[in-house]
C-alpha cells in the first residue's frame, strides 16, 4: 500500500457513511470546512486530546494514492507537526482498513489493529 493517512470516527459517523455513498465529516469537520486526519505518530496525541474518554470510535486507513491530490493539503502552525486536511468527502472506497478503538479500564485508548 501506498502512503496513509488516519482519521478517527464514531462507529455511527462511519455507518452513516457508508449508508449515503460518502463521508463529509463530523460536526468539527464541517465547522472547519476540511476533513481532519492524522499521521501514524500524531494518532494517540489526538486520541488524548480530542477523544479523551470517547468510546465507539474507529481508525480508518486511507491510501492517499485514492485521494484528489489537489484537496489534501498538510497544514499548520509554523514549526509544529503538519496534519493532513482533505478539503472535499472521502469516499469510503478510499479506506483500506478500519480498526475499533475502544477504552481500557485506565480510561486509555487501545487501537485493535
Amino acid at each position: 500500500m501506498s502512503d496513509v493517512i488516519y482519521k478517527i470516527c464514531t462507529g455511527k459517523e462511519w455507518a452513516d457513511a457508508l449508508e449515503v455513498g460518502v463521508y463529509g465529516g463530523s460536526t468539527d469537520d464541517k465547522r472547519d470546512g476540511f476533513i481532519h486526519f492524522s499521521t501514524q505518530k500524531q494518532i494517540k496525541r489526538v486520541l488524548a486530546k480530542y477523544f479523551s474518554g470517547q468510546a465507539d470510535l474507529l481508525l480508518l486507513v486511507i491510501d492517499v494514492s485514492l485521494l484528489n491530490p489537489l484537496k489534501l493539503k498538510y497544514e499548520g502552525k509554523k514549526g509544529a507537526d503538519k496534519y493532513p486536511h482533505l478539503y472535499e468527502a472521502l469516499s469510503p472506497s478510499a479506506v483500506q482498513a478500519q480498526y475499533p478503538v475502544r477504552l481500557s479500564a485506565a480510561n486509555e485508548h487501545i487501537i485493535d489493529y
